[in-house]
């Protein structure tokens, strides 16, 4: 009795400190209260995020922000067509010392951080892109025969531009399920727009200040992982994921317009995702709404169109929430 009476208490100081770091965040990122959220749902999950939006939306800013928020060492790379993979994790050079003798050192790159910021990464080739496989699945990176580990905590926030811009590749699909969520960010509003018009354009703007430090955010993802979920939750979660695949058993909307669904991870990503939402919301244990408003954030980029469905227009995030919105009337008559 008196353990899970001191996890409420950690759980309950874990989602006030969350609400410090959200407000210390949007007092930089105006208005978009939905993107702050969810980046800080992918960090105390120990996620990755990737944030999709045009230029000129302060995504950049906002990974800027989070860096001092949360405490981490972060780093941040411009990915550019002619960007090596050398340029992301470093490199061994040969030095001569003063008697002459010859050894090999390695310089590392800048994936040796705890928050690195991968800036318009569908700019850089496949090649490139693909240098941060390793380290976002395994915290560790490979190089002339051996394994060096990355800081802890490690997360990526990768900003990227519509695919229909020119210049950009697409992100290889194994690359994309590395991504707890996808995050759109939209224009803002009028309101919030006018905000940002007159806090960014003064003689002084507005500083994030720390809230978290790396070992406390360590604390918190480990903490996030001892929350209690109900069986139905979990039985919800299961039910979504399974939906979005596209076989005999999947309902029609994803049969007809779906051409490849969601792994296990996404199960997994939806399981901590839930709780970091309840916790942002100041509730102790994930809800049905929970499930269905993470749907589309943690399934979006691991669904694809077929052809005809986008030929005909349909939009992936609406699909998902048609399936959400079935399952979670079936979950709430159950």
């Amino acid at each position: 009795m008196g353990d899970h009476a001191d996890l409420v208490v950690q759980i309950e100081n874990l989602g006030a400190k969350l609400q410090e770091a959200r407000h210390s965040i949007s007092a930089r990122f105006i208005g978009q209260t939905r993107v702050v959220d969810l980046t800080l749902t992918a960090l105390i999950c120990g996620g990755h995020a990737v944030l999709i939006g045009l230029p000129g939306l302060g995504k950049t800013m906002l990974v800027d922000t989070l860096s001092t928020v949360m405490g981490l060492n972060g780093n941040r790379i411009q990915f550019t067509p002619d960007l090596m993979p050398a340029d992301i994790l470093g490199s061994e050079v040969l030095e001569t010392s003063a008697d002459g003798t010859r050894n090999f050192r390695f310089i590392q790159g800048p994936v040796f951080c705890q928050l690195l910021m991968a800036d318009e990464i569908n700019r850089a080739s496949p090649r490139t892109q693909s240098a941060l496989l390793q380290a976002m699945q395994e915290k560790e990176v490979s190089i002339a025969g051996e394994h060096r580990p990355l800081g802890a905590p490690f997360h990526v926030l990768a900003t990227q531009n519509p695919i229909e811009q020119e210049g950009t590749y697409p992100l290889p699909e194994a690359q994309l399920d590395r991504f707890l969520v996808q995050i759109d960010v939209p224009y803002p509003d009028r309101a919030t727009e006018r905000d940002i018009l007159i806090a960014t354009t003064g003689v002084a703007e507005a500083e994030a200040t720390p809230v978290f430090t790396a070992a406390q955010l360590l604390d918190a993802q480990t903490l996030l992982r001892r929350m209690p979920v109900g069986d139905n939750i979990v039985e919800m979660i299961l039910d979504l994921v399974r939906a979005c695949r596209p076989d005999a058993n999947a309902p029609d909307v994803i049969r007809q317009n779906v051409s490849w669904g969601p792994g296990p991870r996404a199960a997994q990503a939806l399981m901590l995702t839930v709780r970091a939402q309840a916790l942002l919301d100041g509730r102790l244990a994930p809800s049905a709404e929970d499930v269905r408003a993470m749907a589309v954030p943690v399934l979006e980029h691991r669904m694809a169109l077929s052809f005809a469905a986008r030929a005909r227009g349909e939009d992936i995030a609406d699909i998902i929430n048609r399936v959400a919105a079935e399952i979670t009337k079936v979950t709430a008559a159950a």
